[in-house]
């Protein structure tokens, strides 16, 4: 019988807690029933193994980290909602490292799996404040784009401890952010959409 008081969800919350803490890299099976305090056997009854383990912790990830966008978000727009959501992200990151590693890392296994709604979640809320830029709609998935790679680049170079330099890692990530809202504001107000690039014509023959 199930050892009382697991379930699916607390296995997966513990593996989260666990990969916050050494890293997603170095969790295990055996190590996640040390720290529950059981036998590595028992999880079996609650998870299928270590990739069942890490996709649900993913899933969790990306619930959690869209809860906290929407949540920092609400009520904010325009420039306050970008920066409310840039520190959202930033936050999430730096503090729970491992859970948003497998979020970032996994792939859907199939239409019904629930990262996608999670993660749908997560992008809405991001393309909602893109919106309130009024670009042009063919640039709107180019900002997306350009602001979750930001957001993850900088956070996760701060959670590796990797910003070397002795100036406030806070100052630059407000100065990064800063420079984002300008240059959505000039990019909807002066520049056009990125053309798509034309083929070469065909050399005469």
């Amino acid at each position: 019988m199930p050892r009382a008081g697991l379930t699916p969800a607390t296995v997966t919350a513990a593996g989260a807690a666990l990969a916050d803490e050494i890293g997603l890299d170095h969790l295990s099976m055996g190590l996640l029933a040390e720290r529950l305090g059981v036998r590595t056997p028992s999880l079996y009854k609650h998870v299928d193994g270590l990739g069942d383990l890490t996709h649900r912790i993913a899933v969790l990830a990306m619930t959690e980290l869209a809860d906290a966008v929407r949540d920092a978000t609400q009520g904010r727009a325009g420039s306050d909602a970008l920066v409310a959501a840039a520190q959202a992200v930033r936050s999430f990151v730096t503090e729970r490292p491992g859970r948003y590693a497998a979020g970032n890392a996994a792939r859907p296994s199939g239409p019904d799996d629930p990262l996608l709604p999670a993660a749908d979640r997560f992008l809405g809320s991001l393309s909602a404040i893109l919106r309130g830029y009024r670009l042009d709609p063919a640039d709107e998935i180019h900002a997306l784009r350009m602001l979750r790679s930001m957001l993850h680049g900088f956070a996760s170079i701060e959670a590796a401890g990797g910003f070397m330099i002795d100036t406030d890692i806070g100052d630059s990530f407000a100065w990064m952010v800063d420079l984002v809202d300008r240059g959505l504001t000039v990019r909807a107000q002066v520049a056009p959409s990125i053309p798509t690039p034309r083929p070469s014509p065909a050399p005469r023959r």
